[in-house]
């Protein structure tokens, strides 16, 4: 691990010394890790649709509006090799939230997101994705090929 040090005006540090204690860091370094990370991440995604990613979208949606939860077990089948895993839950009488793990290319999994929150009747729709490297290994457990995804930062 490197060493870095940094100076802040003291207004600054205080905001920065706020956002460590109502965000649960224990030090100051921790909670500048993940902005780095946060900051690197964003600007990788935004400059660049190449790459893959892993990704979880989630939204609410009315599942009385006609045929949209048609539509949205569509949008994943046609898209399957993305879709790692949903989840599917009842909020109320008439609205479901539902998050899906995706994985892939960052082009493909922000229009296929996109798509999906563009549906009539989708609400509160967000996607949040994280860089990764793939690689398909095959090793000691099972030596059956299988994906490694590790994150960038």
């Amino acid at each position: 691990m490197e060493r870095i040090t940094m100076s802040l005006d003291s207004v600054l540090a205080d905001l920065f010394d706020k956002f460590i204690a109502e965000h649960g860091y224990t030090n100051r370094s921790e909670a500048m890790r993940d902005l780095i990370r946060q900051q690197l991440e964003k600007e990788q995604l935004e400059k660049s649709g190449d790459g893959y990613c892993v990704a979880s979208l989630s939204y609410v949606y009315n599942h009385h509006e006609l045929e949209l939860a048609s539509r949205i077990t569509e949008a994943h089948h046609d898209h399957h090799e993305l879709m790692l895993s949903s989840m599917h839950v009842h909020l109320d009488h008439d609205n479901c939230l539902e998050i899906t793990i995706m994985r892939g290319p960052v082009g493909i999994v922000r229009n296929t997101a996109n798509a999906i929150m563009a549906e009539r009747g989708v609400r509160h729709g967000k996607l949040n994705m994280v860089p990764i490297d793939i690689s398909e290994v095959s090793h000691s457990h099972g030596g059956q090929p299988h994906v490694h995804s590790r994150p960038l930062t």
